[in-house]
């Protein structure tokens, strides 16, 4: 029965590993740079580049939320037990200091791979907010008007042959 509860915790991880793996292997080049020229081109489906940065900012934040829920646990199990310092959590550990047992140990990493998870979702959503943002203000443009974008003209070239001639 452990075996079966330990499966629906892990599959969304083993989803999210493979998610970008899948990409790489049905392209034949080499793994690294057919990812990421996938996800960066202007072709690529934007949910696909959204569903990318989802994962890369879940194990981004993995270790950050397994420390956190990890003390957190560390936390909980010292005030069960009156504040011992067997069981305080990490940086105040002594030396005989109890280990968690199996159970605590999945709670924590669940715990930490929920919020990884929820990291990841608040990430997107920010994301969206921030898009939809910058639409609604292209969209409020007024159509016709032209849009030049120029690249700054070098300060070496310019300023030089001006000051040179002595033209007002």
């Amino acid at each position: 029965m452990k075996g079966k509860a330990r499966c629906p915790l892990l599959l969304p991880l083993f989803l999210f590993a493979c998610l970008g793996s899948l990409e790489a292997q049905s392209s034949g080049t080499p793994a690294a740079s057919s990812a990421s020229q996938a996800f960066l081109s202007p072709g690529a489906p934007l949910w696909l580049r959204d569903l990318r940065r989802g994962e890369i900012v879940a194990f981004g934040s993995f270790p950050f939320t397994f420390f956190i829920s990890a003390f957190m646990m560390d936390s909980y199990r010292a005030s069960q037990n009156n504040w011992d310092t067997r069981y305080a959590p990490w940086p105040l550990k002594s030396a005989g200091a109890v280990t968690m047992t199996e159970d605590e140990f999945l709670i924590t990493l669940s715990a930490a791979a929920g919020g990884a998870v929820l990291v990841s979702i608040l990430d997107h959503i920010i994301v969206r907010i921030k898009r939809d943002k910058a639409a609604q203000a292209a969209a409020r443009l007024p159509l016709g008007d032209p849009i030049i974008i120029r690249k700054p003209w070098p300060e070496g070239e310019g300023a030089s042959s001006a000051g040179e001639s002595g033209a007002p």
